[in-house]
Order: C-alpha cells, then sequence, then structure tokens
C-alpha cells in the first residue's frame, strides 16, 4: 500500500488564519453557525448512483437557491474554467484486536506513520499503557504501546512476521464517520471513495468527491474545464468539534498537503486566462489557499508540500478560490464556518434552513451544494 507520497513525516511551514484579535468580528460565537437537524435526515447509506444526488446551487451575486440533480452540474461550469479535486485516498485505517493476556478488545484507529511506528487512536484507552501488547486473530502480528501521547493518542509499533498492509487488506475497517450508525460494509471500500482517488493516506473521505462519475468528468474536461489534482490527507481532525464559544480560540490539527507543478501550473493558468477555480471539497479549499504565495500583488498557487492548520472562517478574502462544491456540514463545524466566508454565513443558514425543509440528505453520504 502507497502511504502519503513523498511525506518524510517532516513538519513544513504550518499555514494557519491569523487571529486578529483587535478587530471587531460580526460572526465569532460557535452559536452563530448553529442549526436544528432531524436524524432522519442524517444519510446512512449512499445514494444509489453518485451523480443521482440533488444539488443545490447557491447563487452570490443574486442570492438565489435553486434546486437541481448533481448530473446537471456543468450546467454551471463554462470552458476555461478549472476544477480542484483532492486525489487522496481512505485507507481501511479501523483494526479490531484483543490485548494479549486478558483478551479484551480492543479498537485501533492508524492516523499516520512516524517512523517505524504509528500514531493511533486506541479504546479503552485508560488500559493501553506502554508495554500493552494487542493481537489479531489469524495473524503473526501484534501491535506494542510504545508511548501515550499528549494528545491521548498512542505511539504503536507492530511487530511480527507478517505484513501490516496485509492486515489491513484482510481485517481492515473503513473509518465511516461517527454520525453514520453502522458498521461498514463492502460496499464502503468502493462508495467511500472518490472515482480520483489515488494515493491512500487519509482517515475520512473528501465527500464533496463522491458526486462524481468517470463518465461526468470526462463530460466536463470535454467543455473545456481544466482539471487540478491536489492531495490533502484527511486526519480525524475533521471532526473535531468547535468547543470554544469565540470560534477564534479554536486550533485546528494539521493536515498533510501537497500540490505538484502540473497542478499549480493548471490553476495559475486559468486565473491569468480570466477562469474561475471551483474547489470540490473543503479540503481542496484549504490546499490552495494553503499553499497561496502573493507575487507582484497576484495570489498564485505554488508546488509543494507542508503540513497546514489553516482555519477559514468570516471575514476571510480568499485567495484562489472563486467557487465551492460541497456537502452539507454538521452545526457549529469548522466546515460550516468555511462555507459560510465564502458565501456569507447569512445566505448560507438561510439555504441550510431550506435543505431542512425540502429534505436534503446531509452530511458525508448526503447531497451536495455548489456556490
Amino acid at each position: 500500500m502507497r502511504f502519503l507520497r513523498n511525506m518524510g513525516w517532516i513538519h513544513s511551514r504550518i499555514f494557519g488564519w491569523n487571529k486578529k484579535r483587535g478587530n471587531e468580528f460580526r460572526f465569532v460565537k460557535r452559536s452563530d453557525f448553529y442549526y436544528a437537524l432531524p436524524d432522519n435526515l442524517i444519510a446512512q447509506h449512499p445514494a444509489p448512483e453518485r451523480d443521482g444526488s440533488r444539488l443545490m446551487v447557491l447563487d452570490r451575486g443574486r442570492q438565489t437557491i435553486g434546486h437541481r440533480t448533481f448530473r446537471e452540474l456543468p450546467e454551471f461550469l463554462r470552458c476555461g474554467d478549472c476544477l480542484v479535486l483532492n486525489e487522496t485516498r481512505v485507507f481501511p485505517a479501523r483494526l479490531k484486536g484483543y490485548r494479549v493476556g486478558t483478551g479484551g478488545a480492543v479498537e485501533l484507529l492508524l492516523l499516520r506513520p512516524d517512523g517505524d511506528c504509528w500514531e493511533v487512536m486506541a479504546r479503552p484507552g485508560r488500559r493501553l499503557r506502554p508495554g500493552v501488547k494487542i493481537g489479531f486473530d489469524g495473524f503473526d502480528l501484534v501491535a506494542v504501546i510504545e508511548e501515550v501521547l499528549d494528545s491521548g493518542h498512542r505511539r504503536i509499533r507492530f511487530v511480527g512476521d507478517e505484513a501490516l498492509d496485509d492486515l489491513l487488506a484482510t481485517q481492515g475497517h473503513i473509518p465511516l464517520p461517527p454520525y453514520i450508525r453502522r458498521e461498514d460494509s463492502a460496499e464502503d471500500r468502493e462508495r467511500y471513495q472518490t472515482v480520483y482517488a489515488q494515493v491512500s493516506g487519509s482517515v475520512a473521505a473528501p465527500t464533496a468527491g463522491l458526486h462524481f462519475t468517470p463518465e461526468l468528468l470526462n463530460g466536463i474536461e470535454d467543455m473545456g474545464v481544466s482539471i487540478a489534482r491536489v492531495l490533502l490527507h484527511v486526519g480525524p481532525g475533521t471532526f473535531k468539534p468547535v468547543t470554544a464559544d469565540d470560534i477564534r480560540d479554536h486550533e485546528m490539527d494539521a493536515e498533510f498537503w501537497e500540490v505538484d507543478e502540473d497542478a499549480a501550473e493548471t490553476v495559475n493558468r486559468c486565473r491569468e486566462n480570466g477562469g474561475r477555480v471551483i474547489a470540490v471539497g473543503t479540503t481542496s479549499v484549504r490546499t490552495l489557499e494553503s499553499a497561496a504565495v502573493e507575487k507582484e500583488s497576484n495570489w498564485r498557487l505554488k508546488s509543494g508540500s507542508g503540513w497546514t492548520r489553516i482555519f477559514i472562517y468570516p471575514p476571510y478574502d480568499f485567495r484562489l478560490v472563486n467557487g465551492l462544491i460541497t456537502n452539507f456540514h454538521l452545526p457549529e463545524s469548522t466546515l460550516l464556518m468555511l462555507v459560510s466566508a465564502l458565501a456569507g454565513r447569512d445566505f448560507v443558514m438561510r439555504a441550510y434552513a431550506e435543505a431542512v425543509s425540502e429534505k436534503y440528505r446531509f452530511y458525508s453520504y448526503g447531497d451536495a451544494m455548489m456556490i
């Protein structure tokens, strides 16, 4: 399994949204981004067809809301635009094992390699102290707890004659989000991936991309819309709740991004020719905005890689992004705050109220929005 292309796991320059304590913001309270959602609107399974999901279209200029299907997306694109896709791939990061010696059940969520070890979330964490060994049925491979990290995560080392890749391939589970209240299935291995996923390393899918089919992407390219592929490996922080009442006190977890020269050239050429840069998913937005550099009073996308903690919330002046395709996000989440920064908080909350009224499907396996 090819994990995290050319990373080296060196924490490069970390980008972040500067907290302007001296400024007055209209929307800085977590509660400004709350909305009520009935449980029955949280999608538990994917739509029968990827591009058969619904598409809410927000026109920022006219402040209008339209209702279409995702396969009608090309009607809202034009020759010269650029779609930016995140080609990360979710790996079966959830493992079920047992504590050697006692047989007690243990669950691990592999987060990222750390040298020859792994950083993991583990439960029941209280009993998993350094030196504890975790076994897996049918495998001559054990995970040894090396260290309890300040975050509460564990640093573990796999020891044995068999390969971790083989263990993940046979016993690993797709780490579905906590609001999908069921066990993962064989269907999720394919449907909780975008059709363009290439590089393993995420524990959550860039879900806006789940609606695309190869045929839809080919048709979009035939229109003269360019496609740039970037990389941001989605970590568990995507589900990290904002607990601070003042959102400016929230700290994002670091996530690895990478932009190659072809992607940078594609995006920059689109901007130079007057096209629109449309990010597919909030992870693509965060990659673009993290890798933006100012040159002669113009923002450009640079190639390279690094770690980002960028937190985008209103007000925010976008450097590269003109439009966004995204799903519907949790109340009071950093993702909803990012969407509100692009389209305006009041407009977005009105759209969400209409989505609830029209019974859109929400969250990872839900419907889509285009801004």
